[in-house]
Protein backbone atom coordinates (compact mmCIF):
# COMPACT_ATOMS: atom_id res chain seq x y z
CA UNK A 1 0.00 0.00 0.00
CA UNK A 2 1.08 3.58 -0.59
CA UNK A 3 2.70 5.17 2.43
CA UNK A 4 0.48 7.49 4.44
CA UNK A 5 1.67 11.09 4.63
CA UNK A 6 0.53 13.34 7.46
CA UNK A 7 0.45 17.14 7.42
CA UNK A 8 1.93 18.38 10.73
CA UNK A 9 0.43 21.70 11.87
CA UNK A 10 1.47 22.70 15.41
CA UNK A 11 -0.56 25.69 16.58
CA UNK A 12 -0.17 28.45 19.20
CA UNK A 13 -1.98 31.56 20.47
CA UNK A 14 -0.18 34.82 21.12
CA UNK A 15 -1.46 35.21 24.71
CA UNK A 16 0.86 32.39 25.79
CA UNK A 17 4.60 31.73 25.49
CA UNK A 18 5.73 31.40 21.87
CA UNK A 19 9.05 30.00 23.07
CA UNK A 20 7.36 27.19 24.98
CA UNK A 21 5.14 26.44 21.98
CA UNK A 22 8.13 26.20 19.65
CA UNK A 23 9.92 23.96 22.14
CA UNK A 24 7.00 21.53 22.32
CA UNK A 25 6.50 21.58 18.56
CA UNK A 26 10.13 20.50 18.19
CA UNK A 27 9.63 17.75 20.78
CA UNK A 28 6.69 16.52 18.72
CA UNK A 29 8.72 16.56 15.51
CA UNK A 30 11.41 14.48 17.18
CA UNK A 31 8.84 11.97 18.42
CA UNK A 32 7.22 11.62 15.00
CA UNK A 33 10.65 10.94 13.56
CA UNK A 34 11.27 8.26 16.20
CA UNK A 35 7.97 6.61 15.34
CA UNK A 36 8.77 6.58 11.61
CA UNK A 37 5.81 8.78 10.65
CA UNK A 38 6.00 10.29 7.17
CA UNK A 39 4.95 13.91 7.70
CA UNK A 40 5.06 17.26 5.93
CA UNK A 41 6.24 20.14 8.12
CA UNK A 42 5.49 23.89 8.10
CA UNK A 43 8.71 25.29 9.57
CA UNK A 44 9.33 27.58 6.61
CA UNK A 45 5.81 29.08 6.70
CA UNK A 46 6.72 31.69 9.31
CA UNK A 47 9.40 32.43 11.87
CA UNK A 48 7.86 30.15 14.50
CA UNK A 49 6.95 27.26 12.18
CA UNK A 50 3.49 27.34 13.76
CA UNK A 51 -0.13 27.85 12.69
CA UNK A 52 -1.85 30.90 14.20
CA UNK A 53 -3.25 33.27 11.53
CA UNK A 54 -5.07 33.43 8.18
CA UNK A 55 -1.91 34.06 6.20
CA UNK A 56 -0.48 30.86 7.61
CA UNK A 57 -3.70 28.96 6.86
CA UNK A 58 -3.46 29.83 3.16
CA UNK A 59 0.23 28.96 2.84
CA UNK A 60 -0.07 25.74 4.80
CA UNK A 61 -3.15 24.61 2.87
CA UNK A 62 -1.35 25.21 -0.42
CA UNK A 63 1.68 23.21 0.73
CA UNK A 64 -0.37 20.33 2.13
CA UNK A 65 -2.53 20.14 -1.00
CA UNK A 66 0.55 20.17 -3.22
CA UNK A 67 2.21 17.40 -1.23
CA UNK A 68 -1.05 15.38 -1.17
CA UNK A 69 -1.28 14.65 2.51
CA UNK A 70 -3.60 11.87 3.68
CA UNK A 71 -4.28 13.26 7.15
CA UNK A 72 -3.82 16.42 9.22
CA UNK A 73 -2.20 16.40 12.67
CA UNK A 74 -3.06 19.50 14.69
CA UNK A 75 -0.67 19.62 17.64
CA UNK A 76 -1.84 22.14 20.21
CA UNK A 77 1.51 23.22 21.64
CA UNK A 78 -0.04 26.01 23.68
CA UNK A 79 -3.68 27.17 23.84
CA UNK A 80 -3.79 27.25 20.04
CA UNK A 81 -5.76 29.32 17.56
CA UNK A 82 -9.03 27.46 17.13
CA UNK A 83 -10.37 29.34 14.10
CA UNK A 84 -7.10 28.93 12.17
CA UNK A 85 -7.13 25.20 12.90
CA UNK A 86 -10.75 24.85 11.77
CA UNK A 87 -10.22 26.88 8.59
CA UNK A 88 -7.21 24.80 7.65
CA UNK A 89 -8.98 21.50 8.32
CA UNK A 90 -12.01 22.59 6.30
CA UNK A 91 -9.84 23.40 3.29
CA UNK A 92 -8.07 20.05 3.30
CA UNK A 93 -10.94 17.54 3.68
CA UNK A 94 -8.78 14.78 5.17
CA UNK A 95 -8.94 12.99 8.54
CA UNK A 96 -7.85 15.23 11.41
CA UNK A 97 -5.93 14.23 14.53
CA UNK A 98 -6.17 16.71 17.43
CA UNK A 99 -3.75 16.43 20.36
CA UNK A 100 -1.81 18.53 22.81
CA UNK A 101 0.87 17.67 25.39
CA UNK A 102 0.06 17.83 29.09
CA UNK A 103 0.69 21.17 30.72
CA UNK A 104 3.61 21.54 33.07
CA UNK A 105 3.28 22.53 36.73
CA UNK A 106 2.56 26.29 37.15
CA UNK A 107 5.54 28.48 38.04
CA UNK A 108 6.10 29.52 41.65
CA UNK A 109 4.39 32.86 40.96
CA UNK A 110 1.28 30.99 39.74
CA UNK A 111 1.74 31.81 36.03
CA UNK A 112 1.25 29.21 33.30
CA UNK A 113 3.07 28.92 29.96
CA UNK A 114 0.65 27.09 27.67
CA UNK A 115 -2.86 26.11 28.87
CA UNK A 116 -2.87 23.41 26.20
CA UNK A 117 -5.80 21.39 27.53
CA UNK A 118 -8.09 24.42 27.66
CA UNK A 119 -7.24 25.19 24.05
CA UNK A 120 -8.14 21.65 23.02
CA UNK A 121 -11.67 22.21 24.32
CA UNK A 122 -11.91 25.35 22.17
CA UNK A 123 -10.54 23.73 19.00
CA UNK A 124 -12.88 20.75 19.33
CA UNK A 125 -15.90 23.05 19.57
CA UNK A 126 -14.94 25.15 16.55
CA UNK A 127 -14.16 22.07 14.43
CA UNK A 128 -17.71 20.98 15.15
CA UNK A 129 -19.02 24.39 14.09
CA UNK A 130 -17.17 23.94 10.80
CA UNK A 131 -18.62 20.41 10.52
CA UNK A 132 -15.14 18.91 10.37
CA UNK A 133 -14.95 15.35 11.76
CA UNK A 134 -11.84 14.75 13.82
CA UNK A 135 -10.04 12.17 15.90
CA UNK A 136 -9.07 13.23 19.40
CA UNK A 137 -5.95 11.85 21.04
CA UNK A 138 -5.93 12.17 24.82
CA UNK A 139 -4.04 15.12 26.35
CA UNK A 140 -0.94 13.16 27.37
CA UNK A 141 2.83 13.24 27.60
CA UNK A 142 4.59 12.88 24.28
CA UNK A 143 6.64 9.88 25.43
CA UNK A 144 3.61 7.96 26.71
CA UNK A 145 2.38 4.71 25.12
CA UNK A 146 -0.99 6.42 24.61
CA UNK A 147 0.59 8.96 22.23
CA UNK A 148 2.41 6.31 20.21
CA UNK A 149 -0.66 4.12 19.91
CA UNK A 150 -2.91 7.04 19.03
CA UNK A 151 -0.65 8.36 16.26
CA UNK A 152 -0.12 4.92 14.73
CA UNK A 153 -3.84 4.14 14.85
CA UNK A 154 -4.54 7.46 13.15
CA UNK A 155 -2.21 6.48 10.30
CA UNK A 156 -4.28 3.30 9.92
CA UNK A 157 -7.48 5.33 9.92
CA UNK A 158 -6.05 7.53 7.17
CA UNK A 159 -5.20 4.42 5.16
CA UNK A 160 -8.78 3.15 5.44
CA UNK A 161 -10.17 6.51 4.31
CA UNK A 162 -7.66 6.86 1.47
CA UNK A 163 -8.40 3.34 0.24
CA UNK A 164 -12.17 3.79 0.46
CA UNK A 165 -12.14 7.07 -1.45
CA UNK A 166 -9.94 5.66 -4.22
CA UNK A 167 -11.86 2.42 -4.73
CA UNK A 168 -12.64 1.21 -8.22
CA UNK A 169 -13.84 -2.38 -8.55
CA UNK A 170 -13.47 -4.59 -11.62
CA UNK A 171 -16.78 -6.36 -12.12
CA UNK A 172 -16.44 -9.46 -14.29
CA UNK A 173 -19.92 -10.46 -15.33
CA UNK A 174 -23.26 -9.75 -13.62
CA UNK A 175 -24.22 -11.35 -10.35
CA UNK A 176 -25.36 -14.98 -10.57
CA UNK A 177 -29.14 -15.00 -11.01
CA UNK A 178 -29.81 -16.95 -7.83
CA UNK A 179 -27.80 -14.55 -5.63
CA UNK A 180 -30.17 -11.66 -5.05
CA UNK A 181 -28.39 -11.04 -1.75
CA UNK A 182 -25.35 -9.52 -3.51
CA UNK A 183 -27.23 -6.98 -5.62
CA UNK A 184 -25.90 -3.44 -5.16
CA UNK A 185 -26.76 0.08 -6.26
CA UNK A 186 -23.89 1.14 -8.53
CA UNK A 187 -25.12 4.71 -8.93
CA UNK A 188 -25.62 5.17 -5.20
CA UNK A 189 -22.11 3.90 -4.41
CA UNK A 190 -20.72 6.50 -6.80
CA UNK A 191 -22.94 9.33 -5.56
CA UNK A 192 -22.44 8.66 -1.86
CA UNK A 193 -18.86 7.39 -1.68
CA UNK A 194 -17.12 7.97 -5.04
CA UNK A 195 -16.79 4.18 -5.40
CA UNK A 196 -17.02 3.17 -9.04
CA UNK A 197 -17.35 -0.13 -10.88
CA UNK A 198 -15.63 -1.15 -14.11
CA UNK A 199 -17.91 -3.81 -15.61
CA UNK A 200 -16.54 -6.24 -18.21
CA UNK A 201 -18.30 -9.28 -19.71
CA UNK A 202 -17.09 -12.85 -19.21
CA UNK A 203 -16.15 -12.94 -22.90
CA UNK A 204 -13.63 -10.11 -22.42
CA UNK A 205 -12.02 -12.11 -19.63
CA UNK A 206 -11.77 -15.16 -21.90
CA UNK A 207 -10.06 -13.03 -24.54
CA UNK A 208 -7.67 -11.66 -21.94
CA UNK A 209 -6.79 -15.21 -20.84
CA UNK A 210 -5.82 -16.11 -24.41
CA UNK A 211 -3.83 -12.88 -24.66
CA UNK A 212 -1.79 -13.46 -21.50
CA UNK A 213 -1.06 -17.04 -22.55
CA UNK A 214 0.61 -15.61 -25.66
CA UNK A 215 2.12 -12.32 -24.48
CA UNK A 216 2.62 -12.71 -20.72
CA UNK A 217 3.55 -16.35 -20.43
CA UNK A 218 6.38 -15.48 -18.08
CA UNK A 219 3.83 -14.22 -15.57
CA UNK A 220 1.66 -17.28 -16.14
CA UNK A 221 4.67 -19.52 -15.53
CA UNK A 222 5.48 -17.61 -12.31
CA UNK A 223 1.99 -18.40 -11.04
CA UNK A 224 2.35 -22.05 -12.06
CA UNK A 225 5.68 -22.21 -10.24
CA UNK A 226 4.13 -20.63 -7.14
CA UNK A 227 1.37 -23.22 -6.98
CA UNK A 228 3.82 -26.05 -7.67
CA UNK A 229 6.16 -24.84 -4.93
CA UNK A 230 3.58 -24.18 -2.21
CA UNK A 231 0.69 -26.50 -2.99
CA UNK A 232 -0.20 -30.16 -3.34
CA UNK A 233 -1.36 -30.04 -6.95
CA UNK A 234 -3.91 -32.73 -7.77
CA UNK A 235 -5.10 -31.29 -11.10
CA UNK A 236 -3.67 -31.72 -14.59
CA UNK A 237 -0.98 -29.49 -16.11
CA UNK A 238 -3.54 -28.06 -18.52
CA UNK A 239 -5.93 -27.22 -15.70
CA UNK A 240 -3.12 -25.69 -13.63
CA UNK A 241 -2.09 -23.54 -16.60
CA UNK A 242 -5.66 -22.25 -16.86
CA UNK A 243 -5.74 -21.44 -13.10
CA UNK A 244 -2.51 -19.46 -13.51
CA UNK A 245 -3.66 -17.75 -16.72
CA UNK A 246 -6.94 -16.71 -15.09
CA UNK A 247 -5.03 -15.13 -12.21
CA UNK A 248 -2.77 -13.17 -14.58
CA UNK A 249 -5.70 -12.15 -16.81
CA UNK A 250 -7.70 -10.77 -13.88
CA UNK A 251 -4.63 -8.90 -12.65
CA UNK A 252 -4.12 -7.49 -16.15
CA UNK A 253 -7.73 -6.30 -16.39
CA UNK A 254 -7.46 -4.62 -12.98
CA UNK A 255 -4.45 -2.70 -14.24
CA UNK A 256 -6.14 -1.86 -17.55
CA UNK A 257 -9.21 -0.39 -15.85
CA UNK A 258 -7.40 1.20 -12.88
CA UNK A 259 -9.01 -1.04 -10.26
CA UNK A 260 -7.74 -1.87 -6.78
CA UNK A 261 -10.05 -4.87 -6.35
CA UNK A 262 -12.49 -7.06 -8.21
CA UNK A 263 -15.58 -9.25 -8.18
CA UNK A 264 -16.48 -12.09 -10.52
CA UNK A 265 -19.48 -14.13 -11.57
CA UNK A 266 -17.77 -17.31 -10.44
CA UNK A 267 -20.37 -19.79 -11.72
CA UNK A 268 -21.65 -21.25 -14.04
CA UNK A 269 -20.97 -19.32 -17.27
CA UNK A 270 -17.25 -19.19 -16.47
CA UNK A 271 -16.96 -22.97 -16.28
CA UNK A 272 -18.69 -23.32 -19.64
CA UNK A 273 -16.05 -21.01 -21.14
CA UNK A 274 -12.80 -22.09 -19.46
CA UNK A 275 -13.60 -25.31 -17.60
CA UNK A 276 -12.40 -24.30 -14.13
CA UNK A 277 -13.52 -22.60 -10.95
CA UNK A 278 -11.79 -19.26 -10.24
CA UNK A 279 -11.15 -19.65 -6.51
CA UNK A 280 -7.48 -20.71 -6.50
CA UNK A 281 -6.75 -17.80 -8.84
CA UNK A 282 -8.59 -15.42 -6.52
CA UNK A 283 -6.69 -16.79 -3.51
CA UNK A 284 -3.38 -15.88 -5.13
CA UNK A 285 -4.66 -12.43 -6.11
CA UNK A 286 -5.72 -11.92 -2.49
CA UNK A 287 -2.22 -12.88 -1.41
CA UNK A 288 -0.73 -10.26 -3.75
CA UNK A 289 -2.89 -7.47 -2.33
CA UNK A 290 -5.73 -7.40 -4.87
CA UNK A 291 -8.93 -8.34 -3.02
CA UNK A 292 -11.01 -10.31 -5.53
CA UNK A 293 -14.21 -11.95 -4.39
CA UNK A 294 -16.81 -14.33 -5.68
CA UNK A 295 -20.47 -14.12 -6.69
CA UNK A 296 -20.01 -10.51 -7.86
CA UNK A 297 -20.27 -9.33 -4.25
CA UNK A 298 -19.31 -5.66 -4.61
CA UNK A 299 -19.98 -4.86 -0.95
CA UNK A 300 -17.80 -7.83 -0.05
CA UNK A 301 -14.86 -6.44 -2.01
CA UNK A 302 -15.29 -3.11 -0.21
CA UNK A 303 -15.30 -4.98 3.12
CA UNK A 304 -11.99 -6.60 2.26
CA UNK A 305 -10.41 -3.34 1.18
CA UNK A 306 -11.40 -1.67 4.44
CA UNK A 307 -10.21 -4.41 6.75
CA UNK A 308 -6.85 -4.86 4.99
CA UNK A 309 -6.32 -1.09 4.95
CA UNK A 310 -6.98 -1.02 8.70
CA UNK A 311 -4.10 -3.46 9.17
CA UNK A 312 -1.86 -1.35 6.86
CA UNK A 313 -1.53 -4.44 4.68
CA UNK A 314 0.29 -6.31 7.46
CA UNK A 315 -2.34 -9.05 7.29
CA UNK A 316 -4.03 -10.50 4.24
CA UNK A 317 -7.72 -11.24 4.50
CA UNK A 318 -9.98 -14.21 4.25
CA UNK A 319 -13.33 -13.79 2.54
CA UNK A 320 -15.83 -16.34 3.76
CA UNK A 321 -19.38 -17.54 4.00
CA UNK A 322 -20.64 -17.57 7.57
CA UNK A 323 -21.94 -21.02 6.98
CA UNK A 324 -23.16 -23.25 9.79
CA UNK A 325 -22.90 -23.82 13.52
CA UNK A 326 -20.17 -25.90 15.12
CA UNK A 327 -21.60 -29.34 15.95
CA UNK A 328 -20.44 -29.20 19.58
CA UNK A 329 -19.62 -25.60 20.55
CA UNK A 330 -22.80 -23.51 20.89
CA UNK A 331 -20.89 -20.31 20.07
CA UNK A 332 -18.73 -21.86 17.34
CA UNK A 333 -19.33 -21.13 13.65
CA UNK A 334 -17.88 -22.39 10.37
CA UNK A 335 -16.44 -19.78 8.00
CA UNK A 336 -15.67 -21.36 4.63
CA UNK A 337 -15.50 -21.00 0.89
CA UNK A 338 -14.05 -22.75 -2.12
CA UNK A 339 -10.85 -20.74 -1.86
CA UNK A 340 -11.25 -17.00 -1.35
CA UNK A 341 -8.70 -16.97 1.47
CA UNK A 342 -5.27 -15.41 0.95
CA UNK A 343 -2.55 -18.07 0.76
CA UNK A 344 -0.64 -16.70 3.76
CA UNK A 345 -3.64 -17.46 6.00
CA UNK A 346 -3.14 -21.22 5.52
CA UNK A 347 -2.26 -23.37 8.54
CA UNK A 348 -2.35 -26.64 6.59
CA UNK A 349 -0.63 -27.14 3.25
CA UNK A 350 -2.89 -25.90 0.43
CA UNK A 351 -4.29 -28.46 -2.00
CA UNK A 352 -5.60 -27.94 -5.52
CA UNK A 353 -8.19 -30.76 -5.64
CA UNK A 354 -9.74 -32.11 -8.86
CA UNK A 355 -13.22 -31.12 -7.68
CA UNK A 356 -15.30 -29.73 -4.81
CA UNK A 357 -18.51 -31.33 -3.60
CA UNK A 358 -20.52 -28.28 -4.68
CA UNK A 359 -19.06 -28.05 -8.21
CA UNK A 360 -17.57 -30.88 -10.22
CA UNK A 361 -14.76 -28.73 -11.62
CA UNK A 362 -11.10 -28.09 -10.75
CA UNK A 363 -9.94 -24.66 -9.62
CA UNK A 364 -10.86 -24.57 -5.95
CA UNK A 365 -8.19 -24.57 -3.24
CA UNK A 366 -8.33 -26.33 0.11
CA UNK A 367 -6.73 -25.58 3.47
CA UNK A 368 -7.59 -24.78 7.07
CA UNK A 369 -6.81 -21.21 8.02
CA UNK A 370 -4.63 -20.27 10.98
CA UNK A 371 -6.42 -20.40 14.33
CA UNK A 372 -6.09 -16.94 15.88
CA UNK A 373 -8.13 -13.94 16.93
CA UNK A 374 -9.80 -12.38 13.90
CA UNK A 375 -11.56 -9.11 13.23
CA UNK A 376 -14.61 -9.55 11.00
CA UNK A 377 -16.32 -6.82 9.04
CA UNK A 378 -19.09 -6.43 6.51
CA UNK A 379 -19.85 -3.22 4.61
CA UNK A 380 -23.41 -3.32 3.38
CA UNK A 381 -26.60 -1.37 2.93
CA UNK A 382 -30.08 -1.23 1.53
CA UNK A 383 -32.79 1.39 1.18
CA UNK A 384 -30.16 4.13 0.92
CA UNK A 385 -28.49 3.49 4.29
CA UNK A 386 -25.02 1.96 4.73
CA UNK A 387 -23.22 0.61 7.76
CA UNK A 388 -20.15 -1.39 8.71
CA UNK A 389 -20.66 -4.43 10.92
CA UNK A 390 -17.59 -5.37 12.94
CA UNK A 391 -16.38 -7.47 15.81
CA UNK A 392 -14.00 -10.27 16.73
CA UNK A 393 -13.91 -14.05 17.02
CA UNK A 394 -11.35 -16.61 18.18
CA UNK A 395 -10.16 -19.59 16.12
CA UNK A 396 -11.04 -23.04 17.46
CA UNK A 397 -10.84 -26.67 16.35
CA UNK A 398 -13.65 -28.16 14.31
CA UNK A 399 -14.49 -30.91 11.83
CA UNK A 400 -12.73 -31.14 8.47
CA UNK A 401 -14.30 -29.31 5.54
CA UNK A 402 -13.52 -29.19 1.85
CA UNK A 403 -12.29 -25.87 0.46
CA UNK A 404 -10.81 -23.15 2.66
CA UNK A 405 -12.28 -23.01 6.13
CA UNK A 406 -11.96 -21.85 9.70
CA UNK A 407 -14.02 -22.26 12.86
CA UNK A 408 -14.44 -19.21 15.07
CA UNK A 409 -15.86 -18.97 18.56
CA UNK A 410 -17.90 -15.87 19.36
CA UNK A 411 -18.90 -14.41 22.68
CA UNK A 412 -22.52 -14.99 21.71
CA UNK A 413 -23.16 -16.49 18.29
CA UNK A 414 -26.86 -15.66 18.44
CA UNK A 415 -26.06 -11.95 18.29
CA UNK A 416 -24.08 -12.39 15.08
CA UNK A 417 -26.75 -14.64 13.60
CA UNK A 418 -29.51 -12.12 14.23
CA UNK A 419 -27.43 -9.29 12.70
CA UNK A 420 -26.83 -11.29 9.52
CA UNK A 421 -30.47 -12.32 9.21
CA UNK A 422 -32.07 -8.99 10.11
CA UNK A 423 -29.61 -7.03 8.02
CA UNK A 424 -28.66 -5.02 6.16
CA UNK A 425 -25.91 -7.63 5.99
CA UNK A 426 -25.51 -10.99 4.28
CA UNK A 427 -23.51 -14.13 5.00
CA UNK A 428 -20.24 -12.94 3.39
CA UNK A 429 -17.59 -11.40 5.68
CA UNK A 430 -13.97 -10.28 5.43
CA UNK A 431 -11.57 -11.07 8.27
CA UNK A 432 -7.95 -10.47 9.28
CA UNK A 433 -5.76 -11.80 12.08
CA UNK A 434 -5.51 -8.52 13.96
CA UNK A 435 -7.87 -6.56 16.17
CA UNK A 436 -8.57 -3.52 14.01
CA UNK A 437 -12.08 -2.78 15.32
CA UNK A 438 -11.09 0.59 16.89
CA UNK A 439 -9.49 1.70 13.61
CA UNK A 440 -12.56 0.75 11.56
CA UNK A 441 -14.83 2.40 14.13
CA UNK A 442 -12.90 5.68 14.00
CA UNK A 443 -12.68 5.58 10.20
CA UNK A 444 -16.48 5.39 9.90
CA UNK A 445 -16.84 9.06 10.93
CA UNK A 446 -14.87 10.07 7.83
CA UNK A 447 -16.57 7.61 5.46
CA UNK A 448 -20.15 8.63 6.13
CA UNK A 449 -20.91 5.06 7.21
CA UNK A 450 -22.62 4.01 10.44
CA UNK A 451 -20.50 1.76 12.70
CA UNK A 452 -22.35 -1.34 13.87
CA UNK A 453 -21.49 -4.28 16.13
CA UNK A 454 -22.72 -7.79 16.79
CA UNK A 455 -21.39 -7.65 20.37
CA UNK A 456 -22.02 -4.77 22.83
CA UNK A 457 -18.43 -3.48 22.60
CA UNK A 458 -18.84 0.17 21.62
CA UNK A 459 -18.06 1.49 25.11
CA UNK A 460 -14.92 -0.66 25.24
CA UNK A 461 -13.80 0.76 21.90
CA UNK A 462 -14.39 4.30 23.11
CA UNK A 463 -12.35 3.53 26.22
CA UNK A 464 -9.51 2.24 24.04
CA UNK A 465 -9.63 5.41 21.95
CA UNK A 466 -9.48 7.46 25.15
CA UNK A 467 -6.23 5.70 25.96
CA UNK A 468 -7.66 3.65 28.80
Amino acid sequence: MDKIRIGFAPTRRNLFSAEAAIEYADYTRDRLNELGIDYVDIQEINEDGLLYDDEGVEKIAEKFNTTKIDGLFIANVNFGTEYACARLAKKLNVPVLLWGPKDETPAEDGSRLRDTQCGLFAIGKVLRRFKVPFTYLQNCDIDSPVFERGVKDFVRVCNVVKTFKATRILQVGPRPFDFWTVMCNEGELLEKFNISLSPVPIEELVQEIEQVKKESYGSVQEAIDYFTRTTEVQITETELEMVAALKVALQSLCKKYGCNSGVIQCWTALQEKIGILPYASLSLLQEEGIPFVCETDVHGAISELLIEAASLGEQRAIFADVNCRHPENENGELLQHLGVFAYSTAETKPILPPRHFVFDYPGSVAFRAIKDEYTLCRFDGDNGEYSLLMGTGKGIDGPYNQGTYLYLEFENLNRLEFKLVEGPYIHHVAAVRKNVVPVLYEACKYLGVKPDFYDPIEENIKAYLRGE
